[in-house]
């Protein structure tokens, strides 16, 4: 239950609906309480042939149902506010906090696992907190004044409510344990389920290319025959329930007739509270019944708001100033004996990385694949922290700047262009949403995109559809490096975001870098040379380390490593 303590703080925002709510169901569950009392009443005055008390109670019987009715309606609008408030507000703070993770901190939870976690989880939070404020007060008023009831109307039976009450108890509380390792299980296996089909419609052109329909569809229905299974065991479950409660109930009110029956010469009286006695025995059942039902749902809710809580209580792995200035940190970049090990990982990735890059040189990163030129262009942008060593950004180490300054120096462009649902302008000004048509057009010139661009009636304004499925490989990257330039940062990497552009475009895409970004730092991850032949200085990697670092002549003369891959490369291109 420790879990419950993140909702505390944003039940404060609904202190008056809160209240509302709790005061309506109080009303409600008092004016359904004193009902059977009053039958009881009105049963002795018609034996007793007192029509004016039979009036008077007849009276107050409605006037209690139409009370118990719209306050119940007003509990039911009251808890909605807050359900829904509360449950908008912990999904909206559990955003942010994802946003504030850092790729390590996404692949130990996995996209599918959080999606799953911010709707499917959020939902059964939603629906617990639904039942809290319009059942649980109630049910326990209701449980307690029947019981109190039952034992007041007929003394020497009270026993068998209590034998009754504990057996129901006792074989909830039985049943819930053993449904909330399912609810566990079950919410696991959602993950498995979202994660999976969403790596598959991501991957759809690959599973197609390969037929890996049938493979796919067999671990899919995998996966999901398991999440039946669960379902099936809680339902189950749910289904033992009532019948169970039921036996229990039926058993002791034939027992307690069966006994007043014995009694009846000696108990007359009895006759007039056998029927408020039944009524209260049934009211305590259909209580404990429902009550049993919704600590199944609070048992599925706790589960999902313990899996929300873990969210909340995951520090970033990365973790910035805040207090530190938000000004442009500047163009300069330097790693200082820099070894990196991925969070899962067992070798480093980058082992003693060392360089110092000046504001406004054009850095070329080359390396076999598995060489680390992706990781390091990460480490820039600090999308993970170094295990050790420094490195620091004009002047100042990455680990005690303000993030806003760092977004504000260093765009990144992706090998795999990802664009969002809204129109190309949307997508552009998202690393500056105050620039101007003008500057959209020139970044989209520099990147080789206003000729598809220009094709649109709509030009800019022309929408992205989901996924970007309207978009080429190559018009994505065209669009994903014009989002770069739109930045104006001093610091731009590209990790290998030319590679579905043909050669001409390529070409012409790092003339203008070279041309109109003179005072720009620009970082290219490329695996061909030829992309990057003509940067200030090269970046060697092999194998995690740093093996040699010059212009593209001084590293033919002397690095085996940079000599091997141009010999290959220009095999391949027939010895051009």
């Amino acid at each position: 239950m420790q879990a419950f303590k993140i909702l505390v703080p944003h039940f404060k925002h609904y202190k008056k609906d809160v209240f509302a709510a709790l005061v309506a169901i109080i009303v409600s569950a008092f004016a359904t309480l004193y009902q059977p009392k009053l039958l009881e009443n009105i049963q002795r005055a018609i034996m007793l042939d007192q029509k004016d008390i039979v009036v008077r109670d007849g009276v107050i019987l409605v006037v209690l149902g139409i009370v118990a009715i719209i306050s119940g309606i007003f509990n039911v609008y009251y808890a909605a506010r807050v359900t829904q408030g509360v449950t908008s507000d912990l999904r909206e703070e559990t955003y942010a906090k994802i946003q504030s993770f850092s790729f390590g901190n996404i692949e130990k939870f996995s996209a599918g696992s959080l999606t799953t976690r911010l709707i499917n989880d959020m939902n059964q939070i939603m629906n617990m907190l639904m039942q809290l404020f319009m059942q649980l007060l109630r049910m326990l008023i209701l449980i307690v004044g029947s019981f109190i009831f039952c034992i007041v109307i007929i003394p020497r039976f009270w026993w068998a409510t209590v034998v009754m009450v504990i057996l129901i108890i006792g074989f909830g509380i039985y049943v819930l344990k053993q449904m909330n390792s399912l609810f566990d299980k079950f919410q696991k296996t959602m993950d498995k389920i979202s994660g999976r089909a969403q790596e598959t419609l991501q991957g759809v052109r690959v599973v197609k290319a390969f037929n890996q329909g049938p493979q796919e569809i067999k671990e899919f229905n995998q996966t999901s025959d398991r999440l039946n299974n669960y379902n099936i065991v809680i339902g189950y479950w749910f289904s033992t329930i009532m019948p169970a409660f039921q036996l229990i109930a039926y058993l002791v009110i034939t027992l307690v007739v069966y006994l007043i029956g014995q009694g009846i010469v000696a108990h007359p009286t009895d006759v007039a509270v056998v029927s408020p006695f039944f009524n209260y025995i049934l009211t305590l059942l259909w209580t404990i019944m429902i009550a049993g039902m919704t600590m199944m749902q609070f048992a599925r809710g706790n589960i999902s708001l313990g899996r929300i809580k873990e969210i909340l209580d995951t520090e970033p792995d990365v973790k910035f100033n805040e207090n530190a200035p938000t000004d442009v940190l500047g163009g300069s970049v330097e790693f200082d004996h820099v070894s990196f090990t991925y969070p899962d990982g067992d070798d480093e990735t980058l082992k003693d990385i060392s360089f110092k890059i000046k504001p406004g040189q054009m850095v070329g990163i080359v390396g076999a694949t598995g060489s680390g030129k992706s990781t390091l262009a990460q480490l820039i942008a600090r999308l993970y922290d170094p295990t050790k060593g420094e490195i620091k950004i004009g002047g100042h180490n990455l680990k005690d700047v303000n993030e806003t300054a760092l977004r504000k120096t260093v765009a990144f462009v992706l090998q795999r262009a990802i664009l969002f649902s809204g129109t190309i302008a949307s997508n552009l000004r998202q690393g500056n949403s105050r620039a101007k048509l003008h500057e959209l057009q020139r970044a989209a010139n520099m990147a080789q995109a206003s000729e598809f661009i220009e094709r649109y009636n709509d030009s800019f304004d022309h929408e992205v559809e989901e996924r970007s499925s309207n978009f080429s490989g190559g018009q994505k990257q065209r669009l994903s490096i014009a989002r770069g330039l739109v930045a104006k940062t001093p610091i731009l990497i590209l990790d290998d975001s030319t590679s579905a552009l043909d050669a001409e475009s390529e070409k012409k895409v790092q003339q203008a870098l070279e041309h109109e970004l003179p005072d720009t730092t620009t970082f290219i991850i490329a695996q061909k040379i030829v992309s990057v032949v003509h940067a200030d200085i090269i970046l060697v990697l092999d194998d995690g380390k740093l093996v040699a670092q010059g212009t593209h002549e001084e590293l033919l003369k002397t690095s085996p490593v940079y000599q091997e891959i141009f010999k290959t490369q220009k095999g391949k291109r027939g010895g051009k």
